[in-house]
């Protein structure tokens, strides 16, 4: 049973958006206890030299100007840790994921706290959730050649160790809407709650 999901949109649409409709309907066939609300519509400022600086100073020598700056990153990391599952709205945008999507990624993969480097390479943090992505395109086919958002999305939640990542496709809306809407029915029920 999920207990508490994050739900991420990313779609610039709030009215009409089929990733948010989409994300809706999974959260909803989940039936969690709680609910975290993530809207990236809302302005997501891009890491800059500042927030770098201010990750790569060791936590106990930050200013509290540094910890302001990193202040939004904590609190997407926290979300992140609080859920046991996260079901991620992804449209995609000319190929690949929303900009503010991307933004998501820079503000919650952080060395140290969501991976770590060892000897053999970079390990993931995070372990014992599940991701499930409604992923949709106005002609994009995911998983194609052309699809750079869905390989991006599964590699980088598997680089914080989410590795147990789902699909739930609306893809090629504006080539056959109703076959794309019946594929993501089919994937949306074959969902385990």
């Amino acid at each position: 049973m999920t207990k508490t999901v994050l739900r991420i949109d990313a779609s610039a649409r709030h009215t009409g958006s089929e990733s948010r409709a989409l994300t809706q309907r999974i959260v909803d066939r989940l039936a969690p206890t709680t609910v975290i609300t993530r809207d990236l519509a809302v302005a997501v400022p891009a890491i800059d030299g500042d927030w770098l600086n201010a990750n790569w100073t060791p936590e106990d020598q930050r200013t509290d100007t540094q910890r302001e700056t990193l202040a939004l990153s904590d609190t997407l990391i926290a979300e992140l840790k609080a859920a046991d599952t996260i079901v991620i709205g992804a449209p995609i945008y000319n190929f690949g994921i929303p900009a503010t999507l991307k933004t998501w990624v820079d503000l919650i993969a952080r060395a140290g706290i969501t991976f770590k480097y060892s000897e053999t390479g970079p390990q993931g943090l995070l372990t014992g959730k599940r991701a499930i992505v409604a992923i949709t395109s106005g002609g994009t086919q995911v998983g194609s050649e052309i699809d750079f958002a869905s390989g991006y999305l599964r590699h980088v939640l598997g680089f914080i160790r989410i590795t147990d990542v789902q699909f739930v496709a609306a893809d090629q809306l504006m080539v056959d809407a109703d076959a794309s809407h019946a594929k993501a029915e089919a994937a949306l029920q074959a969902l385990a709650a």
